[in-house]
């Protein structure tokens, strides 16, 4: 009887490897996965994001409250004391969503700004 020991290994291939890394990668908290540009690019559209999306939900609200109120006027002319309010409020919202997108942006742009400033500063100190 001999004593022989045997032991066989396979690595995973090049493309298990990189199926492995993606599946793993989904499971690790954002932080630890980012590199440096992906985390300035994700801070960048979320600053710019949030404010067009309000924004335009917004207008699109206002639009749709202006054309309801327009249809009660001109087409149903006994509801134009309806129609009326609600063209007014509808164009009050139109009006109002441009200024709420720079507010919005402002405020976003000085939630982020030191991050993103300090991100952009060690990428280009890098290159």
């Amino acid at each position: 009887m001999s004593n022989k020991f045997e032991y066989n290994y396979t690595a995973p291939t090049i493309e298990e490897r990189k199926e492995i890394d993606r599946i793993r990668n989904q499971y690790l908290p954002n932080d630890k996965i980012m590199n440096k540009m992906e985390r300035l690019r994700y801070l960048d559209n979320k600053v710019k994001t949030i404010p067009m999306i309000l924004s335009l939900s917004l207008g699109v609200i206002g639009l749709l409250l202006f054309g309801t109120g327009l249809t009660f006027f001109l087409e149903w002319a006994s509801y134009w004391y309806i129609g009326i309010p609600f063209g007014i409020i509808g164009v009050v919202l139109i009006v109002l969503a441009y200024p709420i997108y720079k507010k919005v942006l402002d405020k976003q742009k000085s939630k982020y700004s030191a991050e993103i400033i300090e991100l952009s500063n060690e990428l280009l100190k890098e290159e």
